[in-house]
């Protein structure tokens, strides 16, 4: 095997714990791997010597911008295989993309109301279907969702949308997570701090997301009485699943950090949901959150293909297959992507990785 990865690292030239799996995996192999980035001299160059693009990439506004030019060229024009492909990072980071296409094929997406004029949002207001969860297209950790439970604040928040807009994490109201004033001076020390000791910053801190939000309004139907929500993330034809807890008081479990691992406690209706999903959609991996109903039947809220891995699935017990048969041992996603992408049934994934 004389294969070549390319792994395209994310702007201010972080390369993260998730990716420096692939390059462990690909060593262990025999494989050869070299990192990438598009800034870089000889970039496309590089590129044209790649048997698999890799380019994970995560919900800044930096990386958006830079991945949207990029991976469909190398895919399409250059025919090399990508990961994530097209097809499964169209939608990513983007929930308004995400109901649209979930709802053209008719899979329990919990129903979303999308309006991209102020007077028909204002319209189907007045006898809105309270409460229902205001969410920003983009965004992770919960930070960009809120519950809307009375019709002036409705109204409120739709007037925002439309004229001034919302930054990413500054939801209005006393149900955001948005940061507030002492949370902002923690991030300006540690910035500091890091600039003082020559430590390397992470994207989060020194390239913030700085596109507002506007002119368009996304509302969720609201389930109640759920204490937690379930993750499927399905690789190929495998699926990993967690349980999630709410934050105490609090509907949203997304960001915090409250998991169950155990795989007893999983609905395997989920499971089975979104590996169906992801193998007529075509998906190379997907993340679903699943609820319940009041009536107990089961909606996922949201897709992604991309997750923290390393901090998701470094304890993950096990996965089931398409039959629903639980393989139990510990199995990093990166192992089954690139055996996958790269069509080698036999790579194997070293013990103690990282």
């Amino acid at each position: 095997m004389n294969k070549l990865v390319g792994i395209h690292y994310e702007p201010q030239k972080q390369f993260y714990k998730d990716l420096k799996i692939y390059e462990e995996i690909l060593k262990f192999n025999g494989l050869r791997s070299v990192r990438l980035c598009a800034s870089c001299p000889g970039f496309w160059d590089q590129v044209k010597q790649l048997d698999l693009f890799i380019y994970y990439w995560g919900q800044w506004d930096a990386a958006h911008q830079n991945a949207k030019a990029i991976i469909p060229i190398v895919e399409k024009e250059l025919n090399i295989p990508c990961f994530p492909n097209t097809r499964t990072c169209w939608a990513y980071d983007d929930k308004i993309r995400q109901y649209y296409l979930m709802q053209s094929h008719g899979f329990p997406m919990a129903k979303c109301w999308v309006f991209w004029e102020e007077d028909e949002a204002v319209k189907w207001a007045q006898d809105a279907p309270l409460p229902v969860v205001f969410k920003l297209s983009g965004g992770a950790g919960s930070k960009n969702v809120i519950l809307i439970k009375d019709k002036k604040s409705l109204l409120r928040i739709i007037e925002i949308m439309f004229h001034k807009g919302i930054q990413d994490g500054r939801l209005p109201g006393r149900g955001s997570l948005a940061p507030r004033f002492f949370a902002r001076i923690k991030r300006y020390l540690a910035l500091k701090k890091r600039y003082v000791f020559s430590q390397p910053i992470p994207q989060y801190l020194s390239c913030p997301n700085w596109k507002p939000h506007k002119h368009y309004v996304l509302f969720q139907e609201f389930l109640p009485d759920n204490k937690y929500d379930t993750r499927v993330f399905t690789v190929g034809d495998r699926a990993y699943a967690l349980r999630r807890s709410n934050r105490p008081g609090d509907f949203r479990a997304s960001g915090s950090h409250i998991e169950d691992n155990d795989p007893t406690k999983i609905d395997l209706r989920m499971v089975e949901k979104a590996l169906e999903i992801s193998r007529k959609m075509g998906f190379q991996a997907m993340n679903y959150d699943f609820l319940y109903t009041p009536d107990k039947r089961i909606k996922f809220t949201e897709i992604s293909y991309a997750t923290a891995q390393w901090e998701f699935y470094r304890d993950q017990p096990g996965y089931w297959d398409s039959d629903l048969n639980w393989h139990q041992g510990h199995y990093w996603p990166q192992y089954f992507e690139l055996m996958d992408a790269l069509n080698l049934p036999d790579l194997r994934q070293p013990d103690g990785l990282l």
